[in-house]
Order: C-alpha cells, then sequence, then structure tokens
C-alpha cells in the first residue's frame, strides 16, 4: 500500500502560517482522498480536511477560515496551510490517505509542530 512522509519546520512563531508537505510513494492503488489530522496535547484526534484527486477541497468547519489544502500530483505531495497559528495550533500532525473521503487506511508517522517564540 502506499507510503506517507510528512515534512516541515517543528517550530512556527505566533501569527505566522504552518506549512507542511506529504509525500506519497509505493503502492499500487492510489486513494481518492488525502487528509491532515492533528493530535494536540491531552486531547484526542482532530480532522482538518482533505483533497481529492481532482484537487477538489473539503476543510473542518472550526478551522475552515485559516486552512488550505493543496496537490502536486507531479511530485506525489499534499500540502497543509495554517495561518495565522496559536500556541492552541501546537500539535502532532498527520497526512493520512484513503479511497474514502474522511476514512484514514494509511497515515504517516505524524511530525511535531510547536507554536511558541
Amino acid at each position: 500500500q502506499v507510503q506517507l512522509q510528512e515534512s516541515g519546520p517543528g517550530l512556527v512563531k505566533p501569527s505566522q502560517t504552518l506549512s507542511l508537505t506529504c509525500t506519497a510513494s509505493g503502492g499500487s492503488i492510489t486513494p481518492n482522498y488525502w487528509s491532515w489530522i492533528r493530535q494536540s496535547p491531552g486531547k484526542g484526534l482532530e480532522w482538518i480536511g482533505y483533497i481529492d484527486n481532482v484537487a477538489g477541497t473539503y476543510y473542518s468547519p472550526s478551522l475552515k477560515s485559516r486552512t488550505s489544502i493543496s496537490r502536486d500530483a507531479s511530485k506525489n505531495q499534499f500540502t497543509l496551510q495554517l495561518s495565522s497559528v496559536t500556541p492552541e495550533d501546537t500539535a502532532v500532525y498527520y497526512c493520512a490517505a484513503d479511497l474514502y473521503p474522511k476514512a484514514f487506511g494509511v497515515w504517516g508517522q505524524g511530525t511535531q509542530v510547536t507554536v511558541s517564540s
């Protein structure tokens, strides 16, 4: 199956934009939906949004105003941008993929992002 790997800075200053990239490799079946999910300290998993294979996007209503997900199919990558971050955006960020929307059959290992000055 496809493998996913997140990359990006581990430290972001408040009010700046958090930007993470997920790179996909391998697998014989291409997922249709590519998601971002996060887990803040002491909290459960929070779905952020997804992009599909025709570049359609759908975001969590609570984060929609600050979120943008894009995709570069030629590089097998998709990117999360979260603007105007605060310390409450500190979390482990995961990318995930599946054949179905808001399903997460394949996960990346996760990357810690800390928002701090």
